[in-house]
């Protein structure tokens, strides 16, 4: 009879340290490590789930749902990996298979508070709130000090308009974990849109306490007070701001009845409509790609431009450009020199004050002939060329769209009275502006 080869069983003082090189950064180290106690025990659920962690962080995320899914397949009692396979799943947005994977660890282990918190994580993506709250509710029933349930339970309550609701939440993760930014940005903003201005400038100060160069912070203390506000808000700001709402821009867009595209692409179908595809066109902020498909229509080439790589990302899967590009946008409209027919931006420049930058590189970027297309918001009066808002936006005089559209070289202005959506039950209101590069005698 043939004899089966002798492996030694691995130590678990092996395992211990791979998972504490694995927590420590040292992934090549801890790898080796997951790797060796495989080669001794084929049959390590833990190696198998551990490695599979190891490798999503790494890029390599099928190969780590496959490696977790052996862990669970010689061990069906792994709540924890089955909870980690959801993680996975959702990281890679393959959102069912994350739910089932996360209800496959509720039901093995009822008391799994993370899994619990991730349900309704999943369940609030996809809109259903009712079973999300009850998700979270449980997550806290479970453990009260989960703070990432109780913020989520905040962005929640948000989410569905209900400010004040949202306040509370929003406190308690802040109680147990007073350096998450993400719990004082949903709390100051919660605070704002339940009308509760000085509460929400108090939030901001203590936040700068905690984190005294947090860009959004800074920002949002000076929209709210007046104070020290800046021409225009900064890369940080921005980066920030989108790249954390990147993953439900376009669900809390069509929430508020968000209209700049479609105003736009109205506009455009106005004024020149399609032909043919033979313009070479820049959205100027693209975001996730919202103007993508009427742009699409009319163009020879198309390239968008964002300060923030997680809209890039989202644009990126749209599969409607022909080059996307991660760059501040008026110092890339800079350096451009007569290569598009046309500049679009939609809700773009109203994280702008000052805009004879941006529309001076815009015009030097248009061929003769050229259209630049943008909306901003619009000024309660002419008196101040623009403002700060507490939103964290600035709105703008139509005088003075008008003057640096003139001064940047450009003609046929024309602007519009528009709507561009709805907050905090008021409709916002918005220019739409359009201008041509002068073409040379």
């Amino acid at each position: 009879m043939k004899s089966k080869p002798f492996r030694l069983a691995p130590r678990k003082v092996d395992l211990d340290k791979a998972i504490a090189l694995h927590r420590g950064g040292r992934l090549d180290d801890a790898k080796r490590i997951y790797e060796q106690i495989l080669a001794a025990d084929p049959e390590h659920a833990s190696a198998w789930h551990f490695l599979g962690v190891l490798q999503h962080q790494t890029g390599h995320s099928e190969v780590a749902a496959a490696y977790v899914a052996k862990a669970i397949e010689l061990d069906p009692s792994y709540a924890d990996a089955c909870n980690n396979l959801g993680n996975i799943y959702r990281e890679t947005d393959h959102y069912d298979e994350a739910l089932r994977a996360y209800e496959q660890a509720v039901a093995i282990a009822p008391d799994h508070a993370d899994a619990w918190n991730n349900i309704g994580v999943i369940r609030s993506g996809g809109g259903e709130y009712a079973e999300a709250e009850k998700a979270y509710a449980r997550a806290i029933e479970i453990n009260p000090a989960h703070a990432a349930a109780w913020q989520n339970r905040g962005t929640l309550a948000a989410r569905i308009n209900m400010f004040e609701a949202a306040i509370a939440p929003f406190r308690r993760a802040i109680e147990l974990r007073p350096d998450d930014t993400v719990a004082y940005n949903g709390l100051s903003r919660a605070l704002y849109r339940a009308g509760r201005i000085d509460e929400a400038v108090s939030v901001y100060k203590e936040w700068l306490l905690v984190d005294p160069d947090n860009a959004v912070a800074r920002h949002m203390l000076a929209a709210s007070t007046g104070a020290e506000a800046p021409q225009r808000a900064s890369d940080n700001y921005v980066r920030q701001t989108f790249d954390a709402f990147a993953g439900s821009f376009e669900q809390v867009l069509d929430r508020i009845g968000y209209r700049a595209p479609a105003l736009i692409a109205e506009f455009l179908d106005r004024i020149a409509p399609v032909n043919e595809a033979s313009l070479v066109i820049a959205d100027a902020g693209c975001g996730t790609g919202l103007c993508a498909d009427f742009l699409r229509r009319r163009a020879q080439r198309l390239v968008g431009v964002d300060l923030s790589a997680g809209m890039l990302a989202k644009a990126r899967a749209r599969k409607a450009y022909d080059e996307l590009i991660e760059s501040e946008l008026a110092g890339w409209l800079a350096g451009r020199s007569q290569e598009f027919d046309l500049i679009v931006s939609a809700d773009t420049l109203c994280y702008f004050g000052a805009l004879e930058q941006a529309l001076a590189g815009a015009a030097g970027a248009l061929r003769p002939g050229g259209r630049v297309v943008f909306t901003v918001e619009r000024a309660a009066d002419d008196v101040s060329e623009y403002h700060l808002d507490a939103t964290g936006r600035y709105s703008h005089a139509e005088n003075y769209v008008r003057s640096v559209l003139a001064s940047s070289g450009l003609d046929e202005i024309a602007i519009e009275h528009v709507v561009l959506r709805r907050e905090r039950g008021q409709e916002v209101q918005g220019l739409l502006a359009s201008a041509r590069r002068r073409t040379t005698t």
